[in-house]
């Protein structure tokens, strides 16, 4: 099984629409550049896990997992002239553009920040391709180890925000009414339910 790292820009398809799709399934199109139609076309295969991550927008970062439920195939809107990803010189019978279907597996209880990403840099993340200078690609793959290191990051900081608020807690702070949901960072630890303890 691989591992990869999705970008798309929100504005245009985010977590919001995947989880809304039927199934929580949809075509992951429109890739128009050659090294990463090669992935998709040649090492992309069903059962992989994805970074979805979102990318041109206020707090860019990785935001959900998806798990790939049909490998490559033909990308259908380069033959659509309606399309806004037609391409003219795209042959059905040699195709030059492939896509492959992606499926909501879980989305995060935060986004984990690009900025928090590049703190690990030099350390945990020193290879991650997104991190290295020049990378612009939509698709990429990651290393299980950081794979799994990005999805620890959501359990840690949950971590600390509830070690604060147990601390908080035990000296009185805040009452039960105030603890009605839980949010991202630390800031908001008055705000975190008693589940999270």
């Amino acid at each position: 099984m691989n591992h990869w790292l999705m970008k798309t820009e929100p504005t245009t398809f985010g977590v919001d629409d995947l989880a809304r799709a039927p199934k929580r399934t949809t075509m992951w199109d429109g890739v128009r550049n050659y090294q990463a139609r090669n992935m998709l076309r040649d090492e992309f295969a069903r059962g992989d896990r994805a970074l979805l991550y979102h990318s041109s927008c206020e707090v860019p970062g990785v935001v959900a997992t998806m798990r790939v439920v049909r490998a490559g195939y033909a990308d259908p809107t380069a033959f659509d002239r309606r399309h806004r990803h037609y391409d003219e010189g795209s042959d059905p019978a040699n195709p030059r553009w492939y896509a492959v279907d992606v499926q909501l597996e879980r989305r995060l209880r935060r986004v984990i920040t690009l900025t928090e990403l590049r703190a690990h840099a030099t350390r945990e993340l020193s290879k991650l391709l997104l991190l290295q200078k020049g990378s612009r690609l939509s698709v990429m793959p990651v290393s299980e180890a950081h794979f799994d290191f990005i999805l620890a990051l959501v359990k840690e900081a949950r971590e600390k925000l509830c070690q604060v608020a147990a601390v908080r807690i035990d000296a009185g702070f805040p009452d039960d009414e105030t603890l009605s949901g839980l949010e991202r960072d630390a800031d908001h630890v008055p705000r975190c339910k008693h589940s999270c303890l």
